[in-house]
């Protein structure tokens, strides 16, 4: 394992944002930690222990974050490692989404120790995405190349279904009932999984073309889906089967990333604008927080009570956003 110390940066995080016209009063608080050379962060979770974990696509690695020291090592997961997604897991441990080794991957955060389930002969090059659990401890996943999966970790099972409409599968997300959803880019969808039979039920947004990306669930099992085409904000509701978007502030927004927090309120990066925005459901409202410099690349975005966290994928950083206490 490599280890390497860093600093964090403060004054970055003074800019005004670049979109206009949206609240910036009052921001909470911002903070950077530089990551080492050639880590190019790709996905972010928050571990158990109060650190916090990255996927090194660039590296081959999970690295690890101490937020209190700025102190950042790597674990190298295998030969010709490429990972995409990271989660923690129910066991606490980091999973991750391979794409070099066609693998999912565990890694043990109190021994570092690694262990890899490839995907079954004939699956052919998945290019993994991202990955969510179900109630039952199941581990779901995508592969953009046209597949979604799931893995058993207690049978060590790995069963892997073609997807509707081929190539496009990106991000899933689980209902706090356990339910998952996933989002389709090439093919302009979100799907809903049947856990027992795997049949994937394709669920049209409004909007034709508009390049679902990723999703997230709210605490009501409302699906949130950022639309990449489009530059929009999706909400898709199961219970009553209704579709609701919104534009995205700004001249050319791109909705890359979206995740909805412990206050439902949900969070949106907007490569267009090189923001990240945050949207509240009642009042339907923006608020634009900058990153540390242009381009940083926010592909994905995770969080824990009163932290959003973001991978600037092309600057070599992580940046989080301390909101404060949740809500009761």
């Amino acid at each position: 394992m490599a280890t390497w110390r860093n600093r964090t940066l403060f004054a970055l995080l003074l800019a005004a944002s670049t979109v206009p016209a949206l609240a910036q009063a009052q921001m909470p608080e911002r903070q950077v930690y530089q990551l080492p050379e050639n880590a190019s962060p790709h996905d972010v979770t928050p571990a158990p222990d109060g650190k916090v974990w990255y996927s090194a696509q660039q590296s081959g690695a999970l690295g690890i974050l101490d937020p209190r020291t700025g102190e950042v090592r790597h674990v190298p997961l295998g030969r010709g490692s490429a990972p995409h997604g990271v989660i923690q897991g129910p066991d606490g441990a980091a999973w991750l989404t391979d794409g070099g080794q066609n693998a999912i991957v565990r890694v043990d955060p109190k021994t570092a120790a690694v262990k890899a389930w490839r995907l079954p002969q004939g699956s052919g090059n998945a290019n993994l995405n991202t990955a969510a659990f179900d109630r039952d401890g199941v581990l779901w996943f995508t592969g953009q190349n046209g597949i979604y999966g799931r893995l058993n970790p207690n049978r060590g099972e790995v069963k892997v279904w073609k997807a509707p409409r081929g190539q496009g599968p990106y991000g899933i997300t689980a209902t706090p009932e356990g339910d998952i959803y996933y989002a389709s880019l090439a093919g302009n969808h979100i799907a809903s999984v049947d856990r027992t039979t795997g049949e994937a039920r394709v669920l049209e947004p409004p909007t034709p073309n508009q390049g679902a990306r990723r999703v997230w669930s709210d605490s009501t099992g409302r699906i949130w889906v950022s639309e990449w085409n489009a530059g929009q904000l999706g909400l898709y509701d199961p219970k009553s089967k209704q579709w609701k978007e919104w534009k995205l502030p700004g001249q050319a927004p791109q909705a890359y990333a979206v995740y909805v927090d412990e206050r439902d309120i949900v969070w949106v990066s907007d490569w267009g604008a090189d923001a990240i925005l945050s949207f509240d459901p009642r009042t339907e409202q923006f608020t634009a927080y900058p990153m540390s410099e242009k381009g940083a690349g926010v592909r994905q975005i995770l969080g824990r009570p009163g932290e959003v966290w973001l991978p600037e994928s092309a600057t070599n950083r992580l940046m989080v956003i301390r909101t404060g206490a949740s809500r009761p």
